[in-house]
């Protein structure tokens, strides 16, 4: 079966590397399927899951936005910020959504920047998400 080599990377270290048989990344237009021998292209991604299917399994990956290259055998994906469903602390993911909330519910206070505490609200859930697929799997 025909493969592609993915290559997701954040600016602190190579989060993935490895062959793989499909893509599907989080475009900010909707979701994205690469395959082996997709025509190249560039693309911006938003906060969302990624998911890569590799020898029937699926390694599942929450980012926070970034950019996506499909070159003819290769996709790249810088991201602002990615993990590996089973490397979310599930405790720090709750509590960084329940201080986005009450930042949300604090308009108006001095310094509040609506864009920011949605942002940060939008990459609590996308991690609580994640993390919460792969555990309902794992329990089957």
């Amino acid at each position: 079966m025909a493969s592609l080599k993915v290559d997701i990377v954040t600016a602190e270290r190579v989060v993935y590397s490895e062959d793989v048989e499909a893509v599907i990344a989080p475009g900010i237009e909707g979701q994205l399927g690469i395959l082996p021998h997709h025509a190249p292209l560039m693309t911006i991604l938003q906060a969302g899951e990624l998911v890569v299917r590799r020898g029937g399994q699926e390694d599942i990956m929450a980012i926070t936005g970034g950019f996506l290259e499909v070159r003819p055998d290769r996709v790249i994906i810088l991201a602002d910020a990615a993990e590996r469903a089973e490397e979310i602390d599930i405790a720090r993911a709750e509590a960084a959504k329940k201080r986005a909330e009450e930042r949300i519910c604090a308009r108006g206070a001095p310094g509040f920047d609506p864009a920011r505490c949605e942002a940060s609200l939008r990459r609590a859930m996308t991690r609580l998400t994640v993390a919460e697929k792969v555990r309902r799997r794992r329990r089957r």
